[in-house]
């Protein structure tokens, strides 16, 4: 059977395109990702930013203290610190199993949303049932700013002010300032990856691991993957474009962006903290991501890297029962209890 093409504005047949060759997603998350329709899957764009927010804001879970508490398993508590110079107080969410003693190991943690979304509470269940209880970790996670409200270096200069606080008041936290890891989702990724770059340059807190979980850390969205899985999975490049483009405003796309905005861009991987890098195969960021487990082993230092087949953006937590997202935590735990070791 023939096919007519319509002539292009020149008067000639425009060339036919090759279909675009993705890797298959995983069987499980393919019927999740089905099931969501395409309106959760929605562009962000500048002129939809602010109503996502609201709409995010309203639906995502923010639970209590005394939620969080799970009826007396935890001890947490809200903490108001001092912020950047210039800058407002932080809040910090500090969490811990109860009855134990310290001083405990600490995971510093900043979440996702892109930059634009999210809170340091709807985290912090899923994490203190996975790793607090049965690693006996204490948890800190960090209300940092959102863009386009503030920009960058806003959110990171929050979490760095949290992070320096947190160390100098180890005693009072009754946590070990030895044992130290910074870590994060997503955007949250993106975060920890800068603030391990930033507190090696300043001199700050060292950390003993750094986690980075599908984390975002290229503004330039100029690799393979971006385009390629691009409107495929939950993220795409027009939503990837508006947060970075909400984060850095003017600076989007600058020649001399620093590392601490856009960790991608960084020169100089060496003496950073051992880390943990996972993304799926079926998503944007994989790239991105193994192209810095790489710079970090070419500088000499340690990463873990794990690409999980099939896998789209934030996959653990669209289909938490997924063969795929237990084999993930699984590989997390791993490697934090070997840190923490």
């Amino acid at each position: 059977m023939s096919v007519r093409r319509a002539p292009s504005e020149s008067g000639g047949v425009p060339t036919p395109r090759a279909p675009r060759v993705v890797p298959p997603f995983d069987p499980e998350l393919s019927v999740v990702l089905a099931a969501m329709g395409k309106e959760p899957r929605e562009s962000v764009t500048p002129r939809n930013l602010a109503a996502r927010q609201e709409r995010d804001a309203a639906a995502r879970p923010r639970p209590t203290i005394e939620d969080l508490r799970a009826d007396g398993r935890f001890e947490v508590a809200e903490l108001c610190v001092p912020g950047p110079p210039d800058g407002p107080d932080v809040t910090l969410v500090s969490a811990r199993p109860a009855g134990l003693t310290g001083p405990l190991p600490l995971l510093y943690y900043m979440h996702g949303g892109a930059m634009i979304m999210g809170n340091a509470w709807s985290v912090l269940p899923r994490i203190l049932r996975e790793w607090a209880l049965p690693l006996e970790l204490a948890i800190i996670s960090v209300e940092y700013r959102l863009a386009p409200r503030t920009q960058y270096p806003g959110p990171l200069e929050d979490c760095y002010a949290g992070l320096v606080w947190a160390a100098g008041h180890a005693a009072e936290l009754d946590i070990d300032a030895d044992r130290v890891i910074i870590g994060g989702k997503s955007a949250g990724g993106g975060l920890a990856a800068a603030l391990a770059l930033l507190t090696r340059d300043r001199g700050g807190p060292v950390p003993l691991g750094q986690l980075l979980l599908c984390p975002m850390l290229d503004d330039r969205d100029s690799t393979f993957s971006s385009h390629q899985m691009s409107g495929l999975g939950t993220w795409d490049l027009t939503s990837n474009a508006t947060a970075w483009q909400a984060l850095l405003g003017e600076r989007y796309g600058a020649a001399d962006l620093p590392p601490y905005a856009a960790p991608a861009r960084a020169t100089d991987l060496s003496g950073l903290p051992p880390a943990y890098i996972e993304v799926g195969s079926a998503e944007m960021f994989r790239d991105e991501d193994v192209a810095y487990a790489n710079a970090i082993w070419q500088a000499g230092g340690q990463a873990e890297l794990h690409v999980w087949p099939g896998a789209c953006h934030g996959f653990d937590s669209l289909a938490p029962r997924a063969a795929l997202s237990q084999d993930a935590r699984d590989a997390r735990t791993r490697w934090l209890r070997r840190v923490l070791a």
